[in-house]
């Protein structure tokens, strides 16, 4: 009797929506699978958790945001890895931090989980930037970030309804909701302005080499939205890419202009199969952990053309070396490689 009363409670808690995902597209072509992401060094994190992001200063020094376990979001740091793959505390967040990005002046934008969106300077104190949206919701899962040469700050926030945890992860996909948004915040007048209303996982961000568009992948509806900055479609939202392979999370640039995407995993038949169904989702999300579809070890990042192509893409298919690759940023002819989870940075030598 109690194990059922637990069934239907978590059941309840869920409200999801139908929607008909595309038939996946396969591992063909340009998408053929390899293993190249198998020659992936490791850089430690002193027992962390979790690089959504990854940055370098001037010096060549490595930042990311980590957290405290596993499965544990409920604190975290930002850590600074120097030249020689040490790490050490370089500001205490006392959260996940998922975007980072170096402003013009030499500040740390930040992305915290408890914060929001935050400004580190030199000595290491943490201005607030903003909160919460011009309607008062606010950024309870700030996420990906990219800052314009004009200063302004654009950024997703993947909920305004709660803050982040397995479980809630697991809701959003389930549910299919619109809970986020893609904002921008300007310095000059210190404002938020949301350009996207209600996102399906908002999440990596990336500005075009132009800057007439900005990039935000949508993890759960395995796509990439653009939004148009300048030119004749400016303030409107087209999809730059649909029905990807996985679940897309971080996104950067490349000096081509083309771009690294990193995902989560790849797409589960299962979880596909559900999503027309929102009862049959309520009763799955009810059910153990264990019985519930699972995010699969699979490593996967593809380079991206300014049209939206595949132009190469690596893999580690079993996810031994890099069990998933939502951070993905280049530097200095290497790609540093994160995720929600992995306890490390994986460094992949290009063109090799």
């Amino acid at each position: 009797m109690a194990a059922g009363m637990g069934l239907l409670f978590n059941a309840c808690t869920i409200h999801p929506l139908a929607w008909q995902p595309k038939v996946k597209p396969t591992f063909t072509g340009e998408l053929t699978l390899n293993e190249k992401l198998s020659t992936i060094q490791k850089i430690g994190l002193n027992s962390w958790y979790g690089p959504e992001d990854i940055v370098f200063d001037s010096l060549g020094n490595m930042y990311c945001g980590v957290h405290i376990g596993e499965k544990d979001f409920s604190d975290g740091r930002i850590l600074k890895i120097d030249t020689s793959g040490k790490a050490e505390v370089f500001f205490s967040s006392n959260s996940w931090v998922a975007g980072l990005h170096f402003d013009n002046r030499g500040n740390l934008i930040a992305l915290s989980h408890k914060l929001g969106l935050i400004s580190i300077n030199s000595d290491k104190t943490a201005i607030l930037l903003a909160n919460k949206d011009e309607k008062g919701r606010p950024f309870l899962i700030p996420n990906g970030l990219d800052i314009a040469t004009d200063g302004k700050i654009y950024f997703s926030n993947t909920s305004h309804e709660s803050a982040y945890n397995i479980n809630y992860g697991r809701k959003i996909i389930m549910e299919m909701r619109p809970t986020g948004g893609l904002h921008c915040y300007d310095p000059k007048n210190h404002e938020v302005k949301t350009l996207i209303e209600g996102t399906y996982f908002g999440n990596g961000v990336v500005l075009s080499k132009d800057e007439s568009y900005i990039l935000m992948t949508e993890t759960e509806k395995y796509r990439i939205l653009r939004y148009w900055l300048k030119g004749p479609q400016t303030g409107k939202t087209d999809i730059f890419m649909d029905n990807l392979p996985g679940f897309p999370n971080g996104i950067s640039i490349r000096e081509d202009g083309s771009y690294w995407l990193g995902f989560s995993t790849k797409r589960n038949d299962a979880l596909d199969q559900i999503h027309p169904k929102p009862t049959l989702k309520k009763v799955v999300y009810a059910l153990p952990n264990f019985l519930q579809p699972k995010q699969e070890l699979f490593g996967m990042i593809l380079n991206i053309s300014q049209e939206g192509k595949v132009i190469n893409a690596l893999f580690d298919t079993t996810g031994t070396f890099t069990p998933e690759t939502g951070a993905v940023k280049e530097h200095n002819g290497y790609l540093y490689i994160g995720g929600d989870v992995v306890p490390y940075i994986g460094k992949y030598k290009l063109n090799q």
